[in-house]
């Protein structure tokens, strides 16, 4: 059996809506791939869910994967509220359009090219793979803002 790719993914946001980065540490055996980006004005939820649809681009195949974030939007989101958005139309219980449904519709597409084991974990509490993951994710901010700067 081969062993599972392991991706730990993050968000982070100044101000919300503002500036926002995402990160997302891949590790398979004991080589990491540390990957991070950013937005000039946009949401943590967005970042979260980009992060988790980054890593996972990420990969050249089809592969097991065991996601980890600290996000419980997308926790839920895709363990809990998808299939009922997707029954209805992408659409909430209470008729609404699903908010970041081009990013929840990327992430579903990406995940039916892989077997995903889902994992969250809290966030800032010494997660060495989660405090990677955050410190990317604000390198994705930085990155942004000199950019803005340039």
């Amino acid at each position: 059996m081969t062993q599972p790719i392991e991706i730990f993914t993050d968000g982070a946001c100044k101000g919300n809506p503002g500036p926002g980065g995402w990160g997302a540490l891949l590790r398979l055996g004991g080589n990491e791939k540390s990957l991070y980006g950013g937005e000039l004005n946009t949401t943590n939820n967005r970042m979260e869910l980009l992060a988790a649809i980054r890593g996972l681009e990420a990969l050249k195949r089809p592969a097991e994967v065991i996601l980890t974030t600290d996000s419980q939007y997308v926790m839920k989101g895709i363990c809990e509220w998808m299939a009922n958005w997707k029954k209805r139309g992408w659409k909430t219980a209470s008729k609404q359009p699903v908010k970041n449904v081009d990013l929840w519709q990327q992430l579903d597409e990406l995940v039916s090219q892989h077997q995903v084991e889902w994992r969250w974990v809290r966030g800032h509490t010494g997660h060495r793979e989660n405090e990677i993951a955050d410190e990317l994710a604000n390198l994705g901010v930085q990155h942004v803002l000199n950019e803005r700067k340039g």
